[in-house]
């Protein structure tokens, strides 16, 4: 057979492509795309989006990326868009015919502001069928410099809205706190240090950043509805504030309730003055942002709206970073099971959930997922939006203002496209109006016999025509009712903090998990006692935290063959309080799929999908076991150099870890994990372990040499097998508790006065017990380390001193 010209092969791809590419349209060789006539070999545009060129030349294609690069020069407006993104796609040597399943190798160029031209991946190719390359250039059409133009421009606008909010009274100020279910306290500690948290200035810098992004999804809807046009209602407008909040009342009678209800709360709680000075500085905002085209404009006021939520450290909602989310949502959508996704109403009859969805950051990234493979499969995706919104998607949060964001996140994928309600709830948390206390989205774990939750709870859905109670929710939000439940959820765990003399700061004296959003103490204390009672005979652990309780509720919640999918603390893998979650895995669940970062570098993302925390997390997705299928008990532990930097790198790094298909396991010996790159760059590896039904410690996780693990597990088994060695010898191995015991937690040694014998001081050659105490890694390094520190007993616990003290080894 003969190989076909490159021009047909175009073509062919051209065809493919277009069935699965939703709005956008592909042509091949379209003349007069560029000046001077010239064609690039593929052209694919979509509204809203800039336009992506593409450059084929059959394998090794030397002059390839010349060629591509040399299109930027040409300065082509195509659509009143200017060409950003420039594709490179190898065609196989020898090819005789070009399908769907034609194995193709691409990079993109685009051109960054100032002539640069970037290249993704840095070097080498991806490696991918058309429907890859599909996915790859819708996400190259939404230019990253754009959005951080619009980042912007909108902190600029917010920042100075905010700065107009400061003349607002005192009392108009908590009226629109209350609005938002924003905590009023002034002042929060941090490791023994306190940081003082103004608590207007967070009020007002989520009220002028809720309202911008009111007005500018007004603007984005107001052509598709019959409804005063944002413009009209201030352009030489002496009262503004009326005429807008007339208009946002016209949009609520159609529906919006989430981005729309919040914002007129707020704007109707200001002086006509202040209102329309704020509404004018906004308007100019909104208009900008608007000028630039930004599609996704919700991530925008999304990622701006996490800077002003001070008080997330006690609800520890930190935000799941855009591409973070986009990453989990592939590898949980990769393991939903017999979904058509060519058809829209099966897809329709989906149910996927976030109980903490914060700004809905991991319910847009699945909806995308979702609408990216019914594009593939030759759908459209408008054509989903009233049954993903209606029907398939459910989100929970203590806050309001989270809410209204995760409601724009949804509604702005196809702004275009009506419906009639939304399933995202506001849940009560702290002190109820009936004198109960409710934990907020885990009042669900509260079920009855016939799997239904929100019993005695204040929990109501903002949608439809408006703040409905949520008695008619349970039937929707039946145990065992969810194909997906996908969630970043709070890691808070039990305990209070304690200063180095073990004594608990009277000024903190609280419950961690339950501080958030004003609680006070006696609050607290209800609230630990009702979630104890909740997750009894669950995978809840309260030194394990709130992160535990989410997993535990995504547990219950999903049906057997749905999937779990969660963003939780490193402490999962190895942690003795989350041995229940590791032991539910375990024995519930097969197709694990655990993913760490091993990259300690920030420049990499660290050890952290989210922001704003230096903590070590991880994301396990899995697929519940149905009846009758038995449990494999094994889990593909996934290290990552780093973080995905972008939605293209997430896209990439996904594919990858998706195209492992037989990893190396631990006990096939010291030869290291199944590596893989995205390009050249190898970017992680995949390692298959088992996972002990006894909630056992996952030593897969978090590897930077999986050679390591698999030789620590021939030690285990008695067999001495390094690197480089043809075969393993025996060697004898003795469990450390028999050599040893391990001893006490520090809290229990110098915590509470009145239960801790002892009190931590500066060392003392003459000390009685001298203590090796602080974390100093190059001291640890040697054999015989000097004591830092000595432990004074207390008074009147001398005796219980004694004892502790023969314990010899102590655990800190």
């Amino acid at each position: 057979m003969t190989t076909i010209y490159e021009s047909v092969a175009n073509t062919d791809l051209a065809r493919i492509l277009q069935g699965m590419a939703g709005p956008a349209t592909v042509e091949p060789e379209p003349p007069d795309a560029f000046p001077g006539g010239k064609r690039p070999d593929l052209l694919i545009t979509a509204p809203g989006r800039s336009p992506v060129a593409v450059e084929a030349r059959r394998h090794p294609a030397a002059e390839l990326e010349e060629d591509a690069a040399a299109r930027f020069a040409l300065n082509a407006v195509i659509g009143g868009r200017e060409l950003e993104a420039v594709i490179a796609l190898r065609y196989p040597a020898g090819m005789t015919a070009l399908d769907a399943d034609t194995p193709l190798e691409y990079a993109a160029l685009t051109l960054r502001s100032g002539g640069e031209i970037d290249r993704f991946p840095d070097d080498g190719w991806i490696t991918g069928k058309a429907a890859d390359l599909a996915e790859f250039a819708r996400l190259i059409s939404v230019p990253q410099h754009e959005v951080e133009e619009a980042i912007s421009k909108l902190e600029s606008g917010v920042n100075a809205a905010a700065g107009i909010l400061t003349e607002a009274p005192p009392l108009t100020l908590s009226e629109i706190t209350a609005i938002m279910g924003l905590p009023t306290s002034q002042a929060k500690k941090r490791k023994g240090r306190e940081k003082a948290v103004d608590a207007t200035e967070q009020t007002r810098g989520m009220a002028a950043a809720i309202v911008a992004n009111a007005m500018i999804f007004h603007e984005r809807i107001e052509g598709r509805h019959p409804v005063p046009k944002l413009r009209e209602c201030i352009d030489g407008n002496t009262d503004s504030q009326s005429a807008l909040l007339a208009a946002w009342d016209a949009i609520l009678e159609i529906n919006y309730w989430p981005i729309f209800h919040v914002g007129r709360g707020i704007l109707n709680e200001l002086t006509a003055e202040l209102a329309r000075r704020v509404i004018n500085r906004l308007y100019f905002t909104a208009r900008d942002i608007s000028s630039l085209g930004v599609t996704y404009a919700h991530d925008v006021t999304g990622r701006l709206l996490q800077r002003f939520i001070t008080d997330r450290k006690y609800l520890a909602s930190f935000y799941t970073l855009p591409p973070s989310a986009a990453l989990l949502a592939r590898l949980a959508v990769d393991k939903l099971q017999g979904v058509d996704w060519s058809d829209a109403n099966a897809i329709g009859k989906l149910k996927i959930a976030d109980f903490a969805c914060g700004t809905g950051a991991l319910l847009g990234a699945v909806y995308e997922q979702v609408a990216a493979r019914h594009e593939q499969a030759g759908g459209k995706a408008e054509e989903l939006h009233r049954a993903m919104i209606e029907d398939v998607l459910y989100g929970c949060d203590v806050m309001p203002a989270a809410i209204h964001i995760t409601g724009s996140t949804l509604s702005a994928i196809q702004p275009g496209q009506d419906y009639g309600r939304e399933n995202l709830y506001q849940a009560s948390y702290g002190r109820l109006q009936n004198g109960g206390v409710s934990v907020g989205s885990l009042e669900l774990l509260n079920s009855t016999g016939f799997g239904m939750g929100l019993i005695n709870t204040e929990m109501s859905r903002i949608g439809g025509m408006g703040r409905e109670d949520a008695s008619g929710a349970e039937a929707r939000m039946m145990d065992g009712s969810f194909d997906l439940a996908i969630m970043n959820p709070p890691f808070t765990r039990a305990g209070s903090d304690w200063d180095e003399a073990g004594q608990v700061r009277q000024e903190d004296d609280y419950i961690k998990q339950f501080r958030g959003l004003d609680t006070s103490l006696s609050v607290q204390e209800e609230m630990r006692d009702q979630l104890t009672r909740y997750a009894r005979n669950t995978c809840y652990h309260g030194f394990a935290g709130l992160g535990s309780a989410f997993a535990a509720l995504a547990d219950r919640k999903v049906k057997p063959g749905g999937v779990i999918a969660l963003v939780l603390s490193l402490a999962a893998a190895s942690g003795a309080s989350w041995e229940k979650l590791r032991r539910m895995l375990a024995q519930d669940y097969n197709d694990i799929t655990v993913v760490s970062l091993a990259s300690n570098s920030r420049d990499e993302g660290g050890m952290a999908f989210s922001a704003d925390t230096g903590m070590g997390e991880c994301l396990i997705i899995a697929r519940k076991r149905r009846p009758g299928e038995e449990a494999d008990g094994r889990a593909r532990f996934v290290s990552l150099n780093r973080r995905p930097l972008s939605f293209v790198d997430a896209h990439a790094m996904a594919q990858a870890i998706h195209n492992v298909t037989e990893p190396r396991g631990l006990e096939d010996g010291p030869y290291g994990g199944t590596g893989f790159a995205v390009g050249d760059k190898p970017t992680g590896t995949v390692l298959d372990a088992p996972v002990g039904k006894d909630g056992e410690e996952w030593g897969a996780v978090r590897l930077n040499d999986c050679a390591v693990a698999q030789t620590a597990y021939a030690l285990s088994q008695g067999r001495l097998w390094l690197p480089g060695q043809a075969q393993a010898v025996s060697l004898p191995v003795a469990p450390l508790d028999a050599v040893g015991r391990i001893g006490l937690y520090h809290r229990n040694i110098t915590g509470d006065p009145k239960a801790a014998p002892f009190r931590k001081t500066t060392p003392s050659p003459t000390a009685t017990y001298p203590a090796l105490w602080n974390h100093n890694a190059p001291n640890e390094k040697l054999v015989v380390c000097a004591p830092d520190s000595q432990l004074e007993v207390r008074r009147g616990m001398e005796s219980k001193a004694a004892v502790f003290g023969a314990t010899q080894v102590i655990y800190i």
